[in-house]
């Protein structure tokens, strides 16, 4: 393990899934929160989570589902950070801490990945947690392999969201999270078929983070929210990236148009767009089945498999005959990335 200069703190949480360790590493912006699951020698995956999310409400379907599971756990160890004070048992961050900026929290990551050694590292981010890695991989374009991103921000926010944003920001502030912030939450992460109605009722991934909202630090989101609230246009740095790129977005997510302009301003050799039908911005709870055939197609491009005595499903092959040959061109597998738009529907 390496040492940047920080301090660290190891503990046990009986309750993450997979043998993780959760360490708090104090940074030169503060402490961050990083749960580590897996084997240290392998490569490292970096996850990020959306505002008022860590990585047990937002990449704990991705990781529950069986044949995700092998192709990520089998290929890396994966290090989810927590935005500052969105980890488990978080306590409230002192008011007379300066709110970080959106290139403080970036640079936070690169100190991580020093803390513990890493070299060039993968990336997964949703939304908020998405724009965070990309940035992280425009300043520090030798450190990032490859970004998968999750119905990504990537330009300052539009009047719709800053409204909603700042609307979220007050009612933290006044009366804590209360149910109009989840009901705001709740609408930014899912689609109407999760969501329910006065017909439908809510879902239990939908129950479960009402419930998890509750056990929030309401400060500590509102502090996150005025970080994304003041991000900057990442457009002009969109042209620097060096790493292939495949985006997931929800065909309802509030985020949709923004990533798929994102798409089109990103090298199309290099980069790929997923679109999921029926599915909010969250896509690693709500449809997390619907990204792994893709997931599987992008890593093959750096030679990365699922462990063979998995067995088959027709949702993910693993037999090499099954699988297009055009995709396993040396353009798109080998040296490039083709540009794919790919419908998922998991409601057939």
């Amino acid at each position: 393990m390496g040492d940047s200069g920080g301090s660290v703190v190891s503990v046990d949480i009986d309750r993450i899934s997979f043998g993780g360790k959760e360490h708090h590493i104090q940074t030169k912006h503060g402490p961050v929160s990083v749960a580590v699951y897996g084997d240290h020698d392998k490569h490292a995956l970096i996850t990020y989570p959306d505002i008022a999310l860590n990585h047990m409400s937002c990449f704990q379907g991705l990781l529950f589902c069986p044949e995700a599971a092998s192709l990520l756990l089998h290929n890396f160890c994966i290090y989810h950070i927590s935005p500052p004070g969105h980890e488990l048992g978080a306590t409230p961050i002192s008011p007379s801490s300066p709110v970080q900026s959106v290139d403080e929290l970036a640079d936070q990551v690169a100190e991580v990945l020093d803390f513990f050694g890493l070299g060039s590292v993968m990336c997964l981010g949703v939304s908020a947690g998405a724009y965070i890695l990309t940035l992280f991989a425009t300043k520090y374009r030798e450190r990032v392999l490859g970004l998968i991103l999750v119905s990504p921000l990537y330009k300052t926010p539009s009047w719709t969201e800053w409204f909603y944003n700042k609307l979220m920001s007050n009612l933290l502030y006044y009366y804590g999270m209360c149910d109009m912030v989840k009901d705001c939450l709740l609408q930014r992460y899912f689609g109407k078929r999760v969501r329910g109605g006065s017909v439908v009722p809510e879902s239990d991934i939908m129950q479960a983070c009402r419930s998890f909202l509750d056990q929030r630090q309401s400060m500590n989101i509102w502090r996150f929210i005025q970080t994304i609230n003041q991000r900057h246009d990442l457009t002009e740095s969109l042209k620097q990236l060096q790493c292939r790129t495949l985006i997931f977005v929800g065909e309802n997510s509030q985020f949709h148009t923004e990533a798929v302009h994102m798409t089109a301003k990103l090298d199309k050799r290099y980069s790929a767009l997923v679109e999921v039908q029926a599915c909010g911005s969250v896509v690693t709870e709500e449809q997390p089945h619907a990204m792994l055939i893709p997931m599987e197609y992008f890593l093959m491009g750096y030679g990365l498999f699922r462990p063979s005595h998995v067995s088959s499903s027709p949702r993910s092959p693993l037999n090499p005959f099954c699988i297009s040959p055009d995709l396993l061109s040396p353009e798109s597998m080998g040296v490039k990335l083709k540009p794919i738009k790919t419908r998922a529907n998991l409601g057939v």
